[in-house]
């Protein structure tokens, strides 16, 4: 088979690296053309030098197209991943030292909160410029499978403002599904599940094994578990006071609801420190912080360390890779992806985007109907969806009035902070993120006079509650495999030991 995959963010080494692995362990897939594009150039060249030596030493005739003209990269493309970051670090530095000053402490601040309703303005205003590249040049018909967050607006903008057929793929219900297996003492392949809802706060609304329900037993197996009883305590309560897990990390899921960290002296209670995804505040900006600056030290060893191999036995969990191996190939494959509603789960809205079960063979991407949503999951959903919707036309639009009103909509903002507070902070932040926020230049003037008025609230000095220092290259190399794996992995939170308390 001949056709054309190409990479947006390719610098990104998490996800290139390891989809990569998996399209090229597909045997048909041995002569496909492949392209990397990304604005950094100095991360392009090397992740590009390493998934080329890959393919060299896998025996494969394929040379890795790389620039940092996209339009070139996406040039006749059958299928492109998008994995950007849009503003990288130094914006996402911003998506969580901001809010901080307002109260608002946040473990991840991508998909959510003020951190993700800023992200997605980010984004948004870039995706649009990456989708009319793609119609204007791409294979007809061609299709984005979307890795970036924030998953659900990025997704949304891109189907019905992009003109690009795009589906928005996470690993979360398979993280949740192996800890549903574990917590049952089972292995994850003999528990069948069913998962509905949004990305990132999706719910097992089914748990089989043997054919026989399990869902009433999972929280007290979960509540009797060593280490999930300590880890997972949001998750355990969302369980107890909702009825269904949710597949989203603790520390994720504790920031997407107003309850859990709308106190500074009760989010201690509801965390933990054994690893960043269990409620560390800003835990993941950490962890992308110290797997960067390890990668760009550390590069020349990871030249000498073995190739990856392209076996059908190392294929990861990510699911572009199967997606495309079934449009291609008719292999079916079932997976869990984000795609426009449109009655698939008949209580939320049919222009939202949902994730849910769906089947891929030759014939296309199949979603079969879910039906409602139990009434409080629904509800959990409907929230989110709300200031996703808000956040969306916003970025479209460049309208800071609408994004005012996502900001309010939010639940732990709203949880934390009073309209004329949260006013200011996104003042704030559109201030901060001027250079990717092309769309708001008119609103971000008038907000600079604001600030500059001096007739300000009073901000608070505040690290939050559960903040731990950024490992220094040094500290990092005292433990080169653990690093090497941050750097490498695109699920940051695979293994998640915990800290008795």
């Amino acid at each position: 088979m001949s056709f054309k995959i190409a990479f947006i963010g390719a610098g990104s080494i998490g996800f290139t690296r390891g989809l990569l692995r998996d399209l090229l362990a597909i045997p048909e897939f041995n002569q496909i053309e492949v392209s990397f594009t990304d604005i950094n150039s100095q991360n392009l060249d090397m992740v590009t030098q390493l998934c080329q030596r890959d393919i060299d030493d896998n025996g494969l005739d394929i040379k890795i197209f790389s620039t940092t003209n996209r339009r070139e990269a996406l040039r006749d493309a059958r299928y492109i991943f998008s994995v950007v970051r849009i503003g990288g670090l130094e914006a996402f530095q911003t998506d969580v030292d901001i809010p901080l000053k307002y109260g608002i402490d946040q473990c991840v601040g991508d998909t959510l909160c003020a951190g993700g309703i800023m992200y997605g303005q980010r984004g948004i205003a870039e995706m649009m410029e990456i989708c009319k590249d793609i119609r204007e040049v791409a294979e007809k018909n061609c299709l984005l499978l979307n890795y970036a967050n924030p998953m659900a607006m990025l997704t949304w903008a891109c189907n019905t403002y992009g003109g690009v057929r795009t589906i928005g793929l996470c690993h979360g219900v398979q993280g949740g599904h192996r800890q549903i297996a574990n917590a049952l003492g089972l292995k994850k392949e003999e528990v069948d599940i069913i998962c509905a809802g949004i990305n990132h706060q999706t719910w097992y609304i089914s748990v089989k094994h043997n054919g026989e329900d399990m869902t009433g037993e999972i929280l007290e197996a979960f509540e009797n578990h060593p280490e999930f009883s300590k880890t997972e305590k949001v998750r355990i309560d969302m369980l107890r006071r909702f009825g269904f897990y949710s597949t989203e990390s603790n520390g994720h899921l504790s920031e997407y609801v107003p309850w859990y960290r709308k106190r500074a002296e009760e989010i201690n209670d509801w965390i933990d420190l054994g690893t960043w995804i269990n409620g560390e505040t800003g835990g993941y900006l950490r962890v992308c912080t110290e797997g960067r600056n390890w990668f760009e030290t550390d590069f020349p060893n990871w030249l000498k360390e073995p190739a990856m191999e392209y076996k059908q036995e190392n294929r990861g969990e990510e699911h572009g890779s199967y997606i495309i191996e079934a449009l291609e190939t008719g292999r079916v494959y079932r997976g869990h992806f984000n795609v426009v509603n449109n009655g698939v789960i008949s209580n939320l809205p049919d222009d939202a985007i949902i994730e849910a079960p769906g089947y891929v063979d030759r014939n296309g991407i199949s979603m079969p109907h879910v039906g409602d949503l139990p009434l409080g999951c629904a509800a959990v959903c409907n929230v989110s969806i709300s200031v996703q919707r808000l956040a969306v036309e916003a970025a479209i639009n460049g309208d800071d009035f609408l994004l005012r009103q996502a900001m309010m909509m939010d639940p732990l903002v709203g949880a934390v902070c009073n309209p004329k507070e949260i006013w200011q902070m996104t003042d704030e932040m559109l201030v901060a993120q001027e250079r990717w926020l092309p769309q708001y230049s008119d609103a971000i003037a008038e907000a600079k006079k604001r600030l500059a008025s001096g007739n300000l609230l009073p901000t608070k000095n505040y690290e939050g509650a559960a903040r731990l220092k950024v490992k220094t290259v040094e500290e990092m190399a005292q433990n080169r495999d653990e690093a090497t794996k941050n750097a490498g992995e695109s699920d940051k939170a695979k293994e998640r030991p915990s800290v008795v308390k």
